[in-house]
């Protein structure tokens, strides 16, 4: 076994471990498999929040685009960063207090608590959008995790993608949220030295930072590699509006009702913009280096761009430093994937099973549990069958699903918290109007013409908020 594949395996080892150790507290009830009874510390909550966040669509898509389309790519960072910020200083201290004054453990319980729900309809649209985005979304990241496999050790695709969801599925289940969010501490580390180290051992090894340029210029097409603009108005306002998606993810969200304390989010906030901001810059400098090693796709693995990360990093790092390299792309796609998987759990558990379809009966707190474990593994399987049938590549998979998420939940989540004359009837409104506006969006051809050439969570997002201050306005009695 060569040194890469120590490095890789005992990083795995790690995080099947905490999944044991952690297994007896997520046992106690659903607020501590869920939730981890609101009891994270600052840093744990910051870095989980990041690192669950990104997912494969930095390590792999964002290297990916910027390997295709140079520095323009900051863009889809830029808008992120400020928004997640954001929601540390104002968004998140008002959610943690009122979900902890309300025993709100998911998502759907805080729009019930927050607007009403006697007869269940807004909770079960919220379960079916959660389910439907978060299964497309961890099917994004078991095919990553199958393209890291391929690229880094040789082995088939198919397979990778089995031996990744294997992995996420055993400390998942095991741990639950107390387990996800410390691995999540440990995967934002090796994100952040793989994101550091990378770049710098890339640009040193050609000669440094000019001959880098020089490199990529030469062989972009239309000199246009270094220019922040290139990609056009649609294209830029599209990629700062990924940045909208993050109100609506309930994997992030959910971080913020864990923290043990309100006044921890502050300094959670400046830990996370930071943590941010270096694993984007990071990102963006693997792109623009692997371009300048491998100026045409046909050199990397498959042709594939999304390959550039792990393919430099084996090219460039003797072989112990590479598995680590390799284990913080895992690192980025088990993040996000167990936090998804978790997500949805909760809503098909906790919202549905147990608010809705047995509202009236008393249900033991370890059955709940016992049955969240059995939800995650089907939601696996079904994320594997999604994932195999899945035409997408990665970047654009994960903005499917966080622009679905995103256009539905976000906006009507903001003017649910901020706007008192929001009723259900607007948040029901603005849901669908978000999820429909994403799937034409990103469909129909007649949206996707130069002209309308933009992101589909842009507009959903737009549609919704709309539909939802519309409907509110038509529908409050105040």
């Amino acid at each position: 076994m060569n040194l890469s594949a120590i490095g890789f395996i005992a990083y795995l080892l790690a995080l099947v471990l905490i999944g044991v150790l952690s297994a007896r507290s997520s046992s106690e009830g659903v607020s501590s498999y869920f939730l981890a009874g609101r009891s994270l510390n600052r840093w744990v909550v910051a870095l989980s929040a990041v690192a669950s966040g990104r997912s494969a669509w930095l390590l792999l898509g964002f290297v990916g685009v910027a390997y295709t389309n140079g520095i323009t790519a900051m863009w889809a960072a830029v808008g992120y960063i400020t928004v997640e910020c954001l929601m540390f200083f104002f968004y998140a201290p008002r959610l943690r207090e009122y979900t902890e004054e309300n025993d709100c453990i998911t998502i759907p319980d805080f729009f019930a608590a927050k607007l009403g729900d006697p007869h269940g309809h807004l909770r079960g649209l919220l379960v079916l959008i959660i389910a439907v985005f978060m299964v497309a979304y961890v099917s994004a990241q078991f095919v990553a995790g199958g393209k890291a496999f391929f690229s880094s050790f040789g082995i088939d695709q198919t397979t990778g993608v089995f031996l990744t969801a294997a992995i996420i599925l055993t400390y998942t289940i095991l741990g639950g949220f107390v387990a996800v969010s410390k691995t999540d501490v440990i995967q934002a580390f090796c994100m952040l030295i793989a994101l550091v180290v990378l770049p710098i051992v890339a640009i040193v090894n050609f000669g440094g930072w000019n001959t880098v340029a020089q490199a990529a210029v030469a062989w972009a097409p239309g000199g246009s590699f270094f220019d922040p603009w290139a990609a056009g108005a649609g294209a830029i306002i599209g990629w700062l509006g990924i940045g909208l998606g993050s109100p609506g993810n309930p994997h992030i969200v959910v971080r913020f009702m864990s923290i043990r304390k309100r006044e921890d989010l502050w300094f959670a906030a400046f830990i996370g913009t930071f943590w941010n901001i270096v694993l984007a810059a990071g990102a963006l400098l693997i792109g623009i280096s692997a371009k300048a090693y491998f100026p045409f796709s046909d050199s990397l693995p498959g042709g594939d761009p999304e390959q550039a990360f792990p393919y430099l990093a084996s090219e460039m790092l003797p072989p112990l430093l590479f598995g680590l390299i390799i284990a913080a792309i895992f690192s980025a796609i088990m993040s996000s994937a167990d936090s998804q998987l978790l997500v949805a759990a909760s809503g098909i558990v906790r919202d549905f099973y147990q608010k809705l379809w047995l509202s009236d009966e008393e249900i033991p707190e370890k059955k709940l549990v016992l049955l969240s474990r059995t939800v995650v593994a089907v939601l696996v399987i079904l994320a594997l069958i999604f994932g195999f049938f899945a035409e997408d590549v990665v970047f654009w998979l994960v903005l499917f699903a966080w622009a679905g998420l995103g256009a539905t939940i976000g906006p009507t989540s903001l003017l649910a918290m901020f706007w008192r004359r929001t009723t259900r009837a607007g948040v029901m409104a603005g849901m669908i109007t978000g999820g429909i506006l994403v799937v034409c969006w990103k469909i129909v051809p007649y949206f996707r013409a130069e002209v309308w050439d933009m992101y589909e969570l842009v507009p959903a997002f737009i549609g919704s908020a709309a539909a939802t201050v519309i409907v509110s306005l038509a529908t409050n009695k105040d």
